[in-house]
């Protein structure tokens, strides 16, 4: 084999996958067809899980800065409309708000997305307020994670672009185009991460069933000769369609229910955004440049399966669905870290193959379920009576503490719960993917000290955390695979073990006053991380 897994696309996709792979004692080979990254106008934020993943690998610190950087530009906008703006921020920090620019506090608490245009989503109001979105582009996104990948010696190779492949016997040969002609690779998977028109998706023959496009929506980085023309900030139902300015200077989205473009591929023009945006706004306002602008539909696609046999897919390879909600970006980084690890696992031995069928199994219902919220947001979005009327109405029931909660959950993805071929009753976390936590643990001087989950997660490997249960030894047979530490959980009090799998997912735990149920841990072990083995003794409990 020249390589054990060729990815394809250099999207965040790709390279978290490519990061996780290469985490797992892998080789990995990134092939992107482009010549550079893609600077078009993409997400401008992505939800919690996927910045507890990268928090969990150790870029926590980078997001930070990004989102800072977002914010000033956010609050430089808002102060150009609002006179007000310093006393009302003045007042939020006198108020205990802390960093409102960091915590996206704007206007003073924190929103937790919208569902069709409608920020009623009030993340105070959340069961968890403190999981949220991150303002971090897609650009910025992939510069970090291209970033990681090259810290773990993993390789991008650029203008790079499959024409076919072939699967023989226990591997894939990858035809591909590149500057210096034609090349094989032999490896032993094949992964598409290479976007809703996938090569790779094409080519294996991957059922791809949905709904045709419906809308022609557009979002650019313009310059306008009267920008003014378009305030209020933020999202607005128009008779003709739905259009958003801001929340920074130049950015406008547009959206007519007119059916598709006549030609998706066609190079967006400033007559194209100009026209659009006066038709929605009611104003005459005139475009004089363009920066940056993308064309999007509402198609709604998602395969049947996430793999067949050494190909699988991930990220908007597997599915496609218009960006409303923004759930695209956290829907792709969560393919990646399910699938990363498990594919590390099978490749090295340490798992049967039939592991890779819990990644359909997982991950197909949580794209299913963005492709039907997509789709329902379109639906109320429309500028018709009957939608305006389902519209109304959702706002009312928006209102409702249930409510708000339910739509909040599910457009942050925190609401997954994935199901395993073992019992999952025995504690509400199993299934979900775990909150951040903290915990009181001996350093190896014998002092006390607290630290986070993403702190002992940085390694990727599966991590058994003792919190009281007395199940340290259970994982003895697992010592060269799973991390084993012994501790004291600081933020809650319902947990005296916890068995987690490298994305975080809870796989196994117990609470305080009970008897842990060894055997599911047991079968938990097994499932997720083969078979004990007589290296287990390679690694410690506690060891970094």
């Amino acid at each position: 084999m020249d390589v054990d897994v060729v990815v394809v696309g250099a999207g965040p996709t790709g390279l978290l996958l490519a990061s996780e792979l290469v985490l797992g004692g892998v080789s990995v080979l990134v092939l992107e067809r482009r010549a550079e990254p893609d600077q078009t106008i993409r997400a401008g934020a992505f939800g919690p899980l996927g910045a507890e993943a990268l928090r969990r690998r150790g870029l926590g610190d980078e997001l930070a800065e990004v989102e800072r950087e977002a914010a000033r530009r956010f609050v430089a906008m808002r102060r150009e409309t609002d006179p007000d703006l310093d006393a009302k921020l003045r007042a939020a920090e006198e108020a205990g708000r802390g960093d409102a620019a960091l915590t996206g506090q704007i206007p003073f608490r924190r929103v937790g997305g919208h569902f069709g245009g409608l920020f009623l989503i009030d993340q105070e109001r959340q069961e968890d307020p403190e999981r949220r979105y991150v303002a971090v582009g897609q650009q910025d996104l992939e510069r970090i994670l291209a970033g990681h990948l090259d810290r773990l010696g993993g390789e991008v190779r650029r203008e790079h672009v499959v024409t076919g492949f072939a699967e023989e016997g226990d591997g894939v040969t990858v035809h591909v185009t590149t500057p210096a002609g034609e090349q094989k690779l032999r490896a032993r998977y094949l992964v598409g991460c290479d976007g809703g028109r996938s090569t790779v998706r094409k080519l294996a023959g991957f059922d791809f069933p949905g709904t045709p496009p419906s809308i022609t929506g557009h979002q650019a980085m313009v310059e306008l000769d009267e920008p003014d023309k378009l305030l209020p900030l933020g999202w607005r139902r128009t008779p003709t369609g739905v259009m958003s300015y801001g929340p920074v200077p130049g950015r406008v989205l547009v959206v007519e229910f007119d059916g598709p473009p006549e030609d998706r591929n066609a190079p967006v023009t400033r007559e194209e955004i100009q026209a659009s945006l006066r038709r929605v706004s009611g104003t005459d306002v005139t475009v004089t440049a363009v920066r940056t602008a993308t064309r999007y539909t509402d198609n709604a696609r998602q395969v049947t399966t996430y793999r067949l046999g050494r190909v699988l897919l991930a990220g908007d390879a597997a599915h496609v669905h218009s960006p409303f909600g923004g759930q695209g970006i956290n829907l792709g980084l969560m393919d990646a870290v399910n699938l990363g690890w498990k594919l590390a696992a099978v490749v090295r031995g340490d798992a049967a193959e039939d592991l890779l069928d819990s990644y359909t199994t997982e991950r197909h219902p949580v794209g299913a379920r963005v492709l039907q919220n997509t789709r329902a947001q379109v639906a109320i979005m429309r500028p018709d009576d009957q939608s305006g009327a389902m519209r109304e109405l959702l706002a009312e029931m928006l209102g409702l503490d249930e409510v708000n909660r339910f739509i909040g959950a599910m457009m942050r993805g925190v609401e997954v719960r994935y199901e395993f071929p073992y019992p999952t009753d025995g504690h509400p976390l199993i299934g979900r993917s775990c909150p951040e936590l903290s915990f009181e643990t001996n350093a190896s001087d014998g002092a006390p000290g607290q630290v986070g989950l993403a702190d002992l997660m940085l390694d990727g490997r599966p991590l058994l955390l003792d919190l009281g249960a007395g199940v340290a030894d259970a994982a003895a047979g697992w010592g060269d695979r799973v991390r084993v530490v012994t501790a004291r959980c600081v933020d809650r009090d319902d947990l005296s073990a916890l068995l987690l799998r490298p994305d975080g997912h809870v796989a196994w735990a117990a609470a305080p006053g009970e008897d842990p149920d060894r055997k599911v841990l047991d079968v938990a072990l097994r499932t997720w991380f083969g078979e004990p083995s007589d290296r287990a003794g390679s690694r410690s409990p506690d060891a970094p």
